[in-house]
């Protein structure tokens, strides 16, 4: 497991995670000398052509620092009035370091919601990817303002794993006060070892992550889940020390920091087997054999001019299959327009789309990553 390892990775997109213990000093505020030393190594990693998306702790404890709260409270109308209140320190906070770079920022709140229904998942990647096209850094939280069951400590390592999955990040990066997982916890056992690498499907690391007390409740446990979930699409995890001195730089030099935590698949094969496990198909879509053919040997998006019939009464999002002109099945995916939508759009350029319905959300009927083949030999 702690073999040497040192590696350049020619990455084109990491989510970066920093934790509430880093960022607010222990739970004083936020750290105004902190935050703008990580915000740097972001703008160096740009620079190297590396898109960053941020998720970010520390609403509630920043929100508490502004209320002149001492203690966390229990009720969660409180929690949620802390969050509102701390989101606006947190937002400025990015903001202005950011702006020091020539960089926008951009604040995005979600919830588990947004990942689990359809509709919502791919408007969430809708603009993120449109964000990062425009060239801004997405400055991702917990919607905790609205959010019930979510507030507990620890949610946004599952955030970001959640994150990493949604954009198709090469890396996730969770940034703590930790210098990583550990054989055991550190603070009890002397002969404890950083784990420096690791398979996330090693089941060995559930037991190396810990159960109760700060260290598992709000430390790696939630690390270890927010991996297993980015390894998804996999993504690679590394799970560091956000005091270490340029550790978002050295990462990317291939230094061996923290605790790397490999994904079992290849990033395509992984994105296909989770998109697989959310098939229910919800209604069909007739292709011509030129739009068939790209599917199944080019590997390309369905554009709806290869639609020539739609069966079914789906929305956007759900799952619908894709027919050759001889009725076989070849392909599943999830669909950007509606049935009728679609209807309306088949058969029709992708240019054509807003002249059509007014709008347009996305010039592909199915993304090629949102699409599997079905097909023998597919």
């Amino acid at each position: 497991m702690n073999e040497p390892r040192r590696e350049r990775r020619q990455d084109r997109r990491w989510v970066v995670k920093i934790g509430s213990s880093l960022l607010t000093n222990d739970g004083q505020g936020l750290d105004r000398d902190a935050v703008p030393i990580w915000v740097d190594q972001m703008a160096g990693l740009r620079a190297r052509g590396i898109q960053i998306l941020l998720v970010s702790s520390g609403s509630i404890v920043e929100g508490m620092s502004r209320l002149g709260w001492s203690k966390r409270p229990l009720a969660l109308y409180e929690l949620q009035a802390a969050a509102a209140v701390g989101q606006m320190g947190l937002v400025q906070m990015y903001e202005s370091c950011f702006q020091a770079h020539g960089t926008h920022t951009a604040q995005i709140l979600l919830t588990h919601e947004d990942f689990s229904d359809r509709k919502r998942y791919l408007n969430a990647r809708s603009t993120l990817r449109t964000l990062l096209e425009l060239d801004i850094v997405p400055v991702i939280n917990e919607n905790d303002t609205v959010a019930t069951e979510e507030i507990h400590l620890g949610d946004n390592d599952r955030l970001a794993g959640l994150v990493a999955n949604l954009v198709e990040a090469e890396r996730l990066v969770i940034l703590t006060d930790q210098d990583g997982l550990y054989s055991a916890d550190p603070r009890r056992h002397g002969d404890a070892v950083l784990v420096s690498e690791a398979q996330v499907g090693d089941e060995k690391l559930a037991a190396m992550a810990g159960g109760g007390g700060q260290f598992g409740r709000g430390g790696m446990r939630t690390k270890l889940d927010a991996a297993r979930l980015a390894a998804r699409s996999g993504t690679q995890t590394v799970i560091a020390s956000g005091r270490c001195e340029n550790v978002l730089l050295r990462l990317s030099e291939g230094e061996a920091l923290g605790t790397r935590l490999n994904p079992d698949q290849a990033p395509v094969a992984a994105r296909k087997q989770w998109l697989a496990n959310q098939l229910r198909v919800s209604g069909r879509l007739l292709l011509d054999a030129g739009a068939a053919r790209v599917l199944t040997e080019s590997g390309k998006s369905l554009l709806a001019v290869g639609v020539k019939g739609v069966e079914g009464d789906f929305s956007r999002g759900e799952i619908v299959a894709c027919l050759d002109p001889e009725h076989r099945e070849i392909a599943r995916g999830m669909a950007n327009y509606n049935a009728d939508e679609t209807r309306k759009i088949m058969g029709h350029p992708s240019d054509r789309i807003v002249e059509l319905l007014g709008y347009v959300d996305e010039p592909e009927l199915i993304h090629r990553d949102n699409l599997v083949l079905t097909s023998p030999g597919g």
